[in-house]
């Protein structure tokens, strides 16, 4: 029997619900009878599912029965080492990795367009952060993967750094093969810790990118809740590495996930998984085809275009479509125009607005073309007003103060025209995609404040209370 059929931690909480059992256990919803009328309908088949740690379900922290197998078939199919289920999704994987190879004060070489919960963890850890920039891809106008060569230079200059965190693929699916990286930071006894959250399905093969795994990176976090099948906060880390010790790993898994794991959540990675797994070529290539007619029927709408890098290091993933504006209109205007319509896009930014494809064949995919041609009927192709076509990069080196330096040091909000040269007190965080324009502890230059500027005048989402009367920075 092929075991990848199996779902251990779903099958063993179905056969606890066909038991009918009697709670005398948290949660207090008690299997979803102790619930508000008007949404129970709607709740309960999912509060069955939501349990604790009873004697025969497991146990997340220590797990030795079912949460340990599916924990296994997904090792197994991932071809790792040990996959370890998160439920406080890639956040909690990114603290957790960077937290086990990171000491006080070691420097840390990191790719600067990472998310934030990556700068959160530095700073938690008190790490010295080396930032390397990524190169800009003219084609999809946004922040793509560092080059190899840059990142050879910086390991020439660093070669006592605990780890390498890079992000691969980026927000728009654009992703390198990193196996030359890895092997690089390897002949340093360098670990690689790669933010893979947008590839759990990469492990497929063609025609999507190459996985970091393949590539032999020691730890990978993925969002199973992404592109596969899982509840949202359903993740994975992989670990497969000698240079890093999996006790301290799980000490620190422990450390900052929950000790109250959600059952559904974990059941969905389970299920997810046995998804992927199931998944054959043939229905890749159907999947494969109907992407092409998608685009293709996207690509006749004027005042649109459908992008990718044409940079041939970089491959795009599949599911990742961005649709480029070629009118007067901002990304974010032609998102709100399609939510209008009821289609629901990934993110805008000022250029782009970004679809994320099922991982499945869609049985009404021509009722969804007309209605995105209808949201964006009569945009007409215009030359864009020369103030909405700023370049969105990041300043090429970024000068950073040591968080211990600045831990107690006081704060103040200053006008944005006043900040250059002050020492950043807050991240500023246009979301999504949560990657962060300044940094705490970076010296804010001009460049910093022409595009949070320009990020505000195109309808930007900031992760901010003071964002629109100034930058918080440190006296």
């Amino acid at each position: 029997m092929d075991e990848q059929k199996q779902t251990p931690l779903y099958s063993a909480l179905y056969e606890h619900h066909q038991q009918q059992p009697i709670s005398f256990h948290v949660p207090g919803h008690k299997y979803g009878s102790v619930f508000p009328k008007e949404a129970r309908s709607f709740f309960v088949p999912l509060l069955h599912l939501d349990v604790t740690e009873l004697s025969h379900l497991d146990d997340l922290h220590h797990p030795t029965a079912a949460i340990a197998e599916a924990q296994r078939l997904a090792s197994q199919l991932y071809g790792v080492k040990q996959t370890y289920f998160l439920v406080n999704g890639s956040t909690v994987g990114n603290l957790a990795m960077i937290a086990t190879v990171c000491q006080e004060n070691k420097k840390i070489i990191v790719q600067r367009n990472c998310h934030k919960s990556i700068i959160n963890a530095l700073n938690l850890m008190e790490a010295e952060p080396i930032f390397i920039s990524p190169e800009f891809d003219e084609e999809v106008q946004t922040m793509g993967s560092v080059s190899f060569e840059t990142i050879e230079n910086t390991l020439r200059q660093h070669p006592d750094a605990a780890a390498i965190v890079l992000t691969n693929p980026n927000y728009y699916g654009m992703s390198i093969d990193l196996t030359e990286v890895v092997q690089l930071a390897h002949s340093y006894h360098i670990p690689v810790l790669v933010d893979e959250a947008h590839g759990a399905h990469f492990i497929l093969g063609k025609p999507f990118p190459k996985t970091a795994i393949a590539c032999g990176a020691d730890l990978v976090v993925h969002s199973a809740h992404k592109t596969l099948p899982a509840m949202t906060m359903g993740s994975f880390l992989h670990f497969n590495s000698r240079f890093i010790n999996e006790k301290e790993l799980k000490y620190f898994l422990q450390l900052f996930q929950t000790s109250s794991p959600s059952y559904p959540i974990m059941a969905s990675l389970d299920l997810a998984r046995y998804y992927l797994s199931q998944l054959s070529q043939s229905y890749i290539q159907q999947l494969e085809s109907q992407i092409h007619y998608f685009k293709q029927q996207l690509k006749q709408i004027d005042g649109i275009d459908v992008v990718e890098s044409k940079n041939p290091l970089v491959q795009t993933d599949l599911l990742k479509i961005t649709l480029q504006t070629r009118s007067h209109l901002s990304g974010y205007e032609l998102q709100r125009k399609l939510e209008r319509e009821g289609v629901f896009t990934e993110l805008a930014d000022p250029n782009n607005v970004l679809l994320v494809y099922p991982l499945a064949l869609v049985e009404n995919i021509d009722v969804i073309i007309e209605k995105i041609k209808k949201a964006l009927q009569g945009i007409s192709c215009e030359k864009r007003d020369e103030k909405r076509t700023f370049q969105y990069t990041f300043p090429t080196s970024s000068e950073v103060v040591s968080y211990k330096k600045i831990k107690h040091r006081k704060r103040k909000v200053v006008p944005l025209e006043e900040a250059v040269h002050c020492i950043s007190a807050q991240m500023v965080i246009p979301y999504p995609p949560g990657i962060p324009v300044l940094f705490v502890g970076e010296i804010i230059t001009e460049q910093h404040i022409q595009l949070i500027q320009y990020l505000k005048d195109c309808g930007a989402y900031f992760q901010s209370d003071t964002i629109n009367d100034g930058l918080e920075v440190f006296e």
